[in-house]
């Protein structure tokens, strides 16, 4: 049983979180810093995981001919006039940021196939397991081009299996619009937090959809369960999957791919401050992992949450990982950031953050609409208010409150854009109303 009321008294920090405050945390054990731990062994091989991809890129163009080599990847978007509008006095929620160096937005609010981010890990667990359960039936092998896949025979073969997820809503997608491509009975364990319109668009591709009263682990662990049952059925586990960080982690290589092509270097005259937006930590946190991979110390990665669900942030602060949960402080983990709906950390990730992680922020709902309706009126760019909880964090590093090297005008900042593109046009508008109130 958790003492509550001796962690706030031994982590002060922790009453702030239970608070629902606005705050920064610096992560002493990232390696940064003197008393770091050592690095550990990798936790995945980035390379084989891209190398995979590469090998479905076939597949993915004859089935999407509008991705561009079957390649799943995004743009990485300078914002000027976003960096502009944000050292200004808007005299409502958002308070004046000057950002010594260039902003960029990492537009996986765009990505291909499902819109978010969850289509750098979801979309490749479920490659992964198609080409297992291919090879197993002996019907595929590495040699062989990979557009066979869209074949009738492999679709029959899908049919006999079935793929299980649980999730607030993006991740579903991801997962619901690929398994149902290639011909998985799939089934999506929604909480009560996912947005009614993901709901319809799972269920417009054939796909079943469960929904829950309850929160975001209530619905992992309902889906875990059924998924136990079936043999023929992959779980797929937000919490606890390597094939997700895996696929989440190939972002690395490719940011620095893209960073490289404008003839940008990173390096200690050169600095990268990259801001996640944080739900469970399965996608920022196998971001995080292959930035630190690729940039070393020369990168610098913080974890955007909902001030009323952050459950990264209190369970790094207070080292219990996902031994903790943000209804144990008396949080009700409620919040318009439905992708970061979340009340409980990923042990997986939280384990390899512990090192690697330069900090966490939380961020008030109300902030969230303001930066989404300034972004589509200086850049013409949507994204969800759960994307824009990145933007939060760019006063703490401008103001020096990070425990990182202070910005310079050499230094890139990337606000990493987790979902969007895939709203209906009905509510992108009302979003923008809102924000356009609250500014």
């Amino acid at each position: 049983m958790l003492d509550i009321e001796k962690l706030k008294k031994e982590i002060p920090i922790t009453e702030e979180i239970a608070a629902c405050r606005e705050l920064l945390w610096n992560n002493p054990g990232c390696r940064h810093h003197e008393d770091a731990a050592p690095s550990e062994e990798p936790i995945v091989d980035i390379d084989e995981a891209e190398a995979r991809l590469l090998r479905f890129a076939p597949y993915i163009e004859k089935v999407y001919p509008d991705v561009l080599e079957g390649i799943i990847e995004s743009d990485l978007t300078e914002i000027p006039e976003m960096k502009e509008a944000l050292a200004m006095d808007t005299e409502g929620v958002l308070e004046p940021v000057e950002l010594p160096g260039r902003l960029f937005l990492k537009c996986d609010s765009h990505l291909p196939i499902s819109g978010s981010v969850k289509a750098r890990g979801g979309i490749y667990e479920v490659l992964k397991f198609a080409e297992q359960v291919a090879m197993e039936n002996g019907m595929l092998t590495e040699e062989d081009d990979y557009s066979i896949l869209a074949e009738p025979r492999f679709r029959d073969l899908f049919s006999r299996y079935s793929v299980a997820v649980g999730s607030t809503g993006n991740l579903g997608l991801s997962i619901g619009i690929m398994s149902a491509k290639l011909g998985f009975q799939v089934t999506v364990h929604m909480s009560a937090d996912a947005r009614q319109w993901k709901k319809d668009m799972l269920r417009s591709q054939g796909v079943i959809v469960k929904e829950y009263p309850d929160d975001y682990e209530a619905a992992v662990a309902q889906g875990r369960r059924e998924a136990e049952e079936d043999p023929n059925c992959h779980f797929v586990d937000d919490e606890n999957s390597l094939d997700l960080f895996a696929g989440y982690s190939v972002a690395g290589k490719r940011l620095k791919q893209q960073l490289e092509a404008r003839g940008i270097t990173i390096d200690e005259e050169h600095r990268l401050y990259v801001y996640l937006p944080c739900g469970v930590g399965g996608a920022p946190g196998g971001v995080t992992y292959g930035i630190k991979e690729y940039f070393g110390d020369d990168a610098y990665c913080f974890f955007a949450e909902p001030t009323h669900a952050p459950c990264m942030t209190l369970g790094l602060a207070t080292g219990l990982h996902n031994r903790i949960s943000v209804k144990d402080v008396g949080i009700d983990g409620r919040t318009e950031a439905d992708g970061l709906a979340v009340g409980r950390a990923s042990a997986l990730v939280a384990d390899a953050m512990e090192s690697r992680l330069d900090g966490c922020f939380t961020v008030d709902d109300s902030r969230l609409y303001p930066y989404l309706a300034i972004l589509k009126d200086t850049e013409d760019l949507f994204i969800e208010p759960s994307a824009c909880a990145g933007f939060a964090g760019l006063k703490y590093i401008a103001e020096g409150q990070a425990n990182v090297p202070a910005p310079d005008e050499d230094s890139i900042h990337i606000v990493w854009a987790t979902g969007g593109s895939m709203v209906p046009e009905e509510e992108k508008n009302s979003y923008y109303i809102k924000g356009k109130m609250e500014v």
